[in-house]
């Protein structure tokens, strides 16, 4: 049988308890997992694709259950389907978290698709604990002093006070 290699895209700015949910229970379905750093610029993200890839890198080895299976992290700049095929990846794993992310889901399955036919789309429901994070989220509570405990691992938390407060500095 030959290795099932999924990839789980996304921009992880910052990763949150949410995504590391989606990985751990993404290494039930998979041999091998690939978290595909999107460098998107366009969302202005808080951290260098450079950052948001450590931090996924320090994270993930943390993880108690992954199911014997092993976790790659890999920044990509390209369209997604070719960054998957040239993982040799036969599925992209996609989270939902609620009715409102299936819409968006669905249709970037479809093109996806369109893309490449032998490319699958595994959806994976948010665990109940973590419907409701979302990065954007997150980063708002936490800019603003709030507390982000709940949503993020420690180091991720520091990370996001140390880059607050050096915005803070350069205002």
């Amino acid at each position: 049988m030959p290795e099932r290699i999924g990839v789980y895209p996304g921009t992880f700015d910052p990763v949150t308890n949410g995504h590391l949910d989606i990985i751990q229970r993404a290494t039930k379905v998979v041999d091998r997992l690939i978290v595909a750093v999107a460098v998107n610029a366009g969302k202005g993200p808080l951290f260098t694709v450079a950052e948001r890839t450590q931090l996924i890198v320090d994270e993930v080895a943390g993880l108690k259950h992954t199911n014997g299976v092993r976790i790659e992290v890999r920044p990509f700049d390209n369209l997604l389907m070719h960054f998957a095929k040239e993982a040799g990846a036969t599925m992209i794993i996609r989270g939902l978290r609620a009715v409102s992310d299936f819409e968006y889901e669905f249709q970037m399955a479809g093109m996806n698709a369109r893309l490449d036919l032998e490319m699958e789309t595994v959806f994976l429901m948010a665990s109940d604990r973590c419907q409701f994070i979302s990065s954007r989220f997150v980063k708002e509570i936490g800019r603003l002093g709030g507390d982000i405990s709940s949503f993020v691992t420690p180091g991720v938390k520091g990370r996001l006070i140390e880059r607050f407060k050096s915005l803070q500095e350069e205002d």
